[in-house]
């Protein structure tokens, strides 16, 4: 196995003396660097993990193996090696859309390295199911598969714009689109498929620590009966809907973030 730190091409910063570290993990689209106004105002007092999910961003590009990456068992599997390989125990780990429910699937795997979990537009399941609204009927999907394979330039432009919401800047929406266009198709349709096709109910009604649920008051791509879902299933957990829009709020409405973890992190 190749040293996780350099695979994920992990950086650590902030407080290097402190007790306390957060680990930061993105979603699709994007890379360690979603998370530079979140992570900013934390720097003085937490240890600050950054790191890229294979596939993405400057990871290793031959760890990628794709039967490896068909689900997200596998990225939850390398961001328990990066935490074990830092030696991290009792660290807070903050993650976005897809980022969020591998962070569900390391915390239960490893309870001993992540004590508080902070979820921002995460969803365990986007198909709908009986007694449960996803926001997604299989035809959505199917739709989606097919788009990506037509013509990948012009889905990553439309999906862009879509998710980063109308509050974005044009410098946003534009660097967000642009870094989804930099994933060859056929790795952006796998991770997609790892994504879209998941169901981790099961994790999430076992997830025993501290959990915050950061989310929009309106996100096309996770609607907020999934929040009030995870809310319901997560035994200790507290839910924040923000007011803004879209499905990147650490990107568009960083402020409104901060603001929401702060308490959570410095009065737990």
């Amino acid at each position: 196995m190749s040293d996780p730190k350099t695979r994920n091409n992990v950086s650590v910063r902030g407080n290097l003396d402190s007790a306390q570290t957060i680990v930061f993990v993105h979603g699709f689209g994007t890379d360690q660097t979603a998370w530079r106004a979140v992570a900013e105002p934390f720097m003085r007092d937490f240890r600050i993990v950054l790191l890229d999910n294979v596939g993405a961003g400057h990871a290793d590009p031959t760890a990628f193996v794709q039967h490896r990456y068909l689900n997200l068992t596998r990225y939850a599997d390398d961001l328990i090696e990066v935490c074990q390989s830092l030696q991290l125990k009792n660290a807070i780990v903050v993650g976005h859309s897809a980022g969020a429910m591998i962070a569900v699937l390391a915390a239960k795997k490893a309870p001993d390295v992540f004590a508080r979990l902070v979820l921002i537009g995460a969803s365990p399941r986007y198909l709908n199911a009986d007694g449960y609204f996803g926001g997604f009927e299989k035809a959505d999907i199917d739709a989606v598969y097919a788009s990506v394979a037509l013509d990948f330039g012009a889905w990553a432009q439309s999906y862009g714009g879509t998710m980063i919401g109308r509050m974005a800047s044009d410098q946003e929406h534009q660097t967000f689109v642009a870094s989804i266009r930099a994933l060859p198709s056929d790795r952006a349709l796998t991770v997609l498929c790892s994504i879209l096709q998941s169901d981790h109910r099961d994790a999430v009604k076992a997830l025993k620590q501290p959990t915050l649920i950061v989310q929009t008051r309106l996100d096309l791509a996770v609607p907020q009966q999934v929040a009030e879902y995870l809310h319901a299933n997560i035994a200790n957990s507290e839910l924040v809907v923000i007011d803004t829009e879209g499905h990147l709020p650490h990107i568009t409405a960083a402020p409104a973030v901060i603001s929401a973890m702060h308490p959570f992190l410095y009065n737990s």
